[in-house]
């Protein structure tokens, strides 16, 4: 059965209110954080879903799933191209890695109970984001990049999920949310698998036990090539109150047992892959309103206002320096970690980690952007300069 009931218009170039998605997640990380470290998971029906913030994590893989394979999935459908394998690395590169080696030199050689242990294993573990293969690398100021670690490995493998199914275009692209639904199946059953590891190594936190949750946005960057807006399944998926109550159900679901324990004890595998469903409809949910909705439809009045807008720019600076900010907290403020203070610690988190999330954004994150877009003008020159040379070169005279 198709999944389209009506014409299928092109999808939107850019989608404002996943900006402010974005900036909500990173809120979303920093607050689970908090939580834990002020020993706020205690605190009766509220605690074990303020620890559970940390599934704004799904968010953000899902974000990344979407907005990367979105390419991919238009040319299959017919919209465009893909960039070049080269292209796309160099700006997940710019992307990603100016503003994190900043992070990374300022926590090894200035916070005190990093640097201290900051031994060439953790300098290179954190500088390469290995620190999810490599033991005892995860060092104060920089534990959640984890998540950033299991994020540059997706950023790696895309480009050969996208070569694995680039025959499925045209009339055979409607079997590329089946084979991406597969592919979800199988992951949630990665921590069953006895995959061997080096001591204080867990395979759970590796690429394949999450991809579900970037295979929501996956889905999703191939259903706006497939669902029309007034289709039945598009005024569903783009109900927004249905969809955000779905997710929240999700949510509330993970702060049980199922979704396993808090903090930093081991979940049974089960509840691992409980875990990643819940993450993968939480995402799904959050974004598919927001991703499938009438292109003639109001403005989000929160996730496309300007504060949000703004936070969305900064939520990588957000992500990066928030636990700094943190761990400093503290000391300086003469507070002890899980003694409570919820909002006086949370207050002086964000207000300490929102100036720096801007300098992030003017002073490395955004010049590294131009920088990598200068680099694709001049690549694009060079090719053109090329295909000019080779078209105005003579063919060779006949010899007959």
């Amino acid at each position: 059965m198709t999944i389209a009931t009506a014409p299928v218009p092109p999808p939107r170039a850019f989608i404002p209110a996943l900006e402010g998605m974005r900036g909500m997640a990173a809120l979303g990380v920093l607050l689970t954080h908090v939580a834990f470290q002020t020993g706020s998971g205690h605190i009766r029906v509220l605690g074990p879903i303020l620890e559970r913030f940390d599934m704004a994590v799904a968010v953000f893989f899902a974000l990344s799933g979407f907005l990367l394979w979105r390419p991919h999935a238009a040319r299959a459908h017919g919209y465009g191209s893909a960039p070049s394998t080269a292209r796309y690395l160099l700006h997940r590169f710019a992307r990603i890695m100016p503003a994190y080696w900043v992070v990374v030199v300022f926590v090894l050689v200035l916070l005190p109970s990093a640097a201290q242990s900051a031994n060439l294993r953790v300098w290179v573990s954190n500088l390469f984001l290995l620190q999810v293969f490599v033991p005892l690398t995860l060092t104060d100021g920089l534990t959640q990049m984890w998540s950033l670690s299991v994020e540059v490995a997706f950023y790696l493998v895309l480009p050969l999920l996208a070569w694995l199914v680039v025959r499925l275009r045209g009339r055979a692209a409607r079997w590329r949310v089946p084979v991406l639904g597969v592919l979800i199946a199988v992951s949630l059953t990665w921590n069953f698998w006895p995959v061997p590891t080096p001591d204080a190594i867990h395979a759970d936190n590796w690429l394949p036990g999450y991809l579900p949750w970037f295979g929501a946005g996956m889905v999703l960057a191939e259903l706006i090539h497939l669902v029309a807006p007034a289709s039945r399944w598009g005024r569903v998926l783009s109900n927004q109150r249905l969809m955000w109550a779905i997710a929240l159900v999700a949510f509330l679901i993970s702060a049980t047992e199922y979704g396993g324990p808090a903090g930093l004890e081991r979940a049974e595998p089960w509840q691992y892959a409980m875990k990643m469903l819940l993450g993968m409809i939480l995402g799904f949910g959050l974004l598919a309103p927001l991703v499938l909705r009438p292109v003639e439809a109001k403005p989000h009045r929160w996730l496309e206002s300007s504060p949000a807008a703004v936070l969305g720019r900064w939520s990588y600076g957000i992500f990066l320096w928030h636990l700094v900010v943190l761990t400093m907290v503290f000391p300086v403020f003469a507070i002890l970690p899980f003694n409570g203070h919820l909002l006086y610690v949370l207050t002086l988190t964000v207000l300490g980690t929102l100036p720096l999330a801007a300098a992030s954004y003017a002073l490395i994150e955004e010049p590294a952007r131009l920088w990598a877009r200068r680099v694709d003008k001049r690549a694009a020159e060079a090719e053109a300069a090329r295909r000019a040379a080779r078209e105005s070169t003579p063919a060779p005279a006949s010899t007959h």
